[in-house]
């Protein structure tokens, strides 16, 4: 059984290698207030004279409540008014989104994951229907499979023992399949909200079993441990964990790792912790140069030169906004990298943001600067900090002000910050003021003080660029090491 560690480096690396995916269950919707699928049935089960407590097979309590009713009226308006009235985002709807998954595949009834891709500013294809999937949205930034139907259509969302066993055979059904199986094989799947009283859950295990036909990858899935303030009985609470154990061990042969954690507040801490450890691997370079003194130019350009160029060897993602003096040659780096290694996908090692000039009104041209640094910080996990001048209103080397406001949002979203002092300006007053307060900026990282301390030394470009690596691995490691 793998340790939450394991699955976020290696999940870390299916998010950077795009072929990360997401399988959602109702389990993740309840912290937005929604009830789980017993709470969902107890009406109905009462209705048809059942104990939804005793009742395991709760897709088969739908079906008795159809036959004895004649109709699934009262099945689709308790479904409408569950998914359409309560439901709101959560924080780890709100995860997922930022995250680069591109593909999530979805039970739910519910629109939470739709709300939070639009609200993380990205554009979800959904797909409920076959025509659904035989159409592409212009311009998406993910797929949203909802293999089970949605709220807006809820006389064929599959809920019924009628319906799950139809879904094969109907043309929606064959094709959800096909394009699951075609997932299942290329990418790496993250299980989120299924329980042990999910009606899909075993459906969707079953399918998923037959789909994969030996070809199996390995997926994850988080779990909760049974919790003894859970039930009455301590009696229930251990047949609990047996049945648990066992079905981790079941869950091996579809490939699915299960991932256990003691409660459902350690959901958003996993999954804010994966969210680190993925941006840890994008770079923001702050820095701008007017002047590069007390280095000489030469010097100078070969330093930032070769920090893009082993930044992008050692597989990290370079973030700028191609400052003054600066941004140029750190971009020379990388590409110089990419030629070596004989690829030109620029957009894995690099991305480019240039602040944008053309905007005579300051009052807007600051805002829209402010919102840019914004956008370019929360899209990594470290950030580098270089020189830092610019030329003041008289010709003078001045403090530059927007590399401030860079440390201080880097700050306010919690990044690495990694000011290399030796370069001088408003590099070395952050690296001092980082030194003097270590603990705060680096709470688990004492070890590292050494190491920090030397980014304010003089040395050679290459030196210095070899302390800069050096403090951004042991600054990742110990950062890892405490969260998890």
């Amino acid at each position: 059984m793998p340790t939450v560690e394991e699955f976020i480096r290696t999940y870390s690396q299916a998010l950077t290698d795009h072929n990360a995916a997401v399988l959602v269950g109702a389990g993740l919707s309840i912290p937005a207030g929604l009830v789980n699928w017993k709470d969902l049935m107890r009406s109905i089960a009462t209705e048809v004279g059942l104990d939804v407590e005793k009742e395991n097979d709760l897709v088969a309590l739908a079906q008795y409540h159809i036959n004895e009713r004649g109709g699934r009226q009262r099945i689709n308006q308790i479904l409408v008014s569950e998914f359409s009235e309560r439901a709101q985002i959560t924080e780890n709807h709100r995860i997922l989104a930022h995250l680069p998954i591109e593909t999530y595949w979805t039970t739910n009834y519910d629109t939470l994951i739709e709300q939070a891709l639009r609200e993380a500013g990205k554009r979800a294809d959904v797909k409920i229907t076959a025509a659904n999937l035989a159409t592409t949205l212009p311009r998406r930034d993910a797929i949203v499979y909802k293999m089970h139907g949605d709220v807006s259509d809820t006389s064929n969302a599959v809920v019924t023992k009628d319906d799950y066993e139809a879904y094969s055979a109907t043309r929606r059904g064959q094709l959800f399949s096909t394009a699951l199986r075609g997932d299942l094989v290329s990418k790496t799947f993250l299980c989120l909200g299924f329980s042990f009283s999910d009606p899909n859950l075993d459906y969707v295990l079953s399918r998923i079993r037959v789909l994969l036909e030996g070809n199996r990858r390995e997926h994850y899935c988080l779990m909760r441990k049974p919790q003894r303030k859970d039930f009455k009985k301590l009696a229930d609470f251990q047949y609990a964990c047996i049945k648990q154990e066992l079905q981790i061990k079941d869950l091996q042969r579809y490939g699915i790792m299960a991932v256990v954690l003691d409660s459902f507040d350690e959901y958003v801490q996993t999954l804010g912790h994966l969210q680190r450890a993925y941006r840890s691997r994008h770079i923001f370079i702050s820095g701008s140069a007017f002047t590069y003194a007390p280095w000489t130019e030469y010097e100078s350009e070969q330093f930032l030169t070769l920090l893009g160029k082993r930044l992008s060897k050692e597989g990290l993602t370079v973030v700028t906004g191609f400052g003054l003096g600066v941004g140029p040659h750190v971009i020379n780096g990388v590409l110089d990298e990419l030629e070596r290694e004989g690829t030109k996908n620029v957009s894995e090692r690099l991305i480019l943001r240039p602040f944008p000039y053309a905007i005579k009104d300051e009052k807007k041209r600051k805002s829209r600067w402010t919102s840019y640094r914004e956008d370019m910080l929360c899209k990594s996990g470290i950030a580098v900090f270089v020189f830092g001048n610019k030329s003041g209103p008289l010709g003078e080397v001045i403090p530059a002000d927007g590399m401030l406001e860079e440390f201080e949002i880097a700050k306010r979203m919690g990044l690495m910050v990694v000011p290399v002092g030796a370069t001088g300006h408003v590099a070395k007053s952050i690296h001092q003021a980082v030194y003097d307060d270590f603990q705060t900026y680096f709470p688990s990282g004492s070890s590292l003080k050494d190491a920090f301390a030397a980014l304010g030394q003089q040395g050679t470009p290459t030196e210095l660029v070899d302390r800069v690596l050096k403090v951004i691995s042991l600054g990742t490691e110990a950062s890892a090491s405490t969260k998890t």
